[in-house]
């Protein structure tokens, strides 16, 4: 039992990749750099007085 071609190419095209992260990747390394980019972020407005 095969599905008709043009079903497959449409279920293929719905599912397709966009080049984001790898639902399956590292969670620990997202989670590091986001809290280290707020570090930096609330840093630099520290330094500048605007916090």
């Amino acid at each position: 039992m095969t599905a008709h071609p043009a079903t497959a190419r449409a279920h293929a095209r719905a599912h397709a990749r966009t080049g984001g992260p790898k639902d399956d990747g590292p969670r620990i390394l997202e989670h590091v750099a986001g809290w280290t980019l707020v570090v930096v972020v609330a840093m630099l407005m520290t330094q500048l007085g605007l916090l």
